[in-house]
Formats: structure tokens, sequence, C-alpha cells
């Protein structure tokens, strides 16, 4: 249910602020959303299996928190300037 490098390497050159950026919380969401699908496909085949559901909903809830802070940052740039 890992990424491939080439498949990290999409998101990363997609999503990157500059040259090297892998910390980045655009960077971080769309990797986790790349994850979130695969492992979504594979709990469809998978029904039973409750270790890797338990993984993609923390997956989920990181990625929501992610969001949450890009949203409130950007919120808090555009009061401030």
């Amino acid at each position: 249910m890992s990424l491939t490098l080439e498949e990290k390497q999409i998101a990363v050159g997609k999503y990157a602020i500059h040259e090297g950026d892998t910390g980045s919380p655009e960077v971080q969401i769309a990797l986790l959303t790349m994850q979130i699908e695969k492992l979504s496909e594979h709990l469809k085949d998978h029904k039973k299996d409750n270790h890797s559901r338990r993984g993609l909903l923390q997956m989920v809830g990181k990625r929501r928190s992610n969001i949450d802070d890009c949203i409130m940052s950007s919120i808090y740039l555009n009061y401030i300037f």
C-alpha cells in the first residue's frame, strides 16, 4: 500500500513550492491523498482488513488537520495583510 518512488516524485513535482520541497503542507496533503486512494482500493477487496482500515482512518485525520492548518494560515495571512 505504500507509494512508489515515481508516484511520490510526481506529487512532489506538482505541489512543491521550491526545489527539494517535501515537507510543505501542500506536498504532504497530496502524498496522503495518494496513499488514501491506494488504501481505499485495497479495502474494497479486503473488507475485513481492520488493521489497514485503522491506518486509513489515521491518514484521513492527519490529512484533515493539514488541510485545516493550510486554511487557517491563509485566512490569518489575509486578515493581517
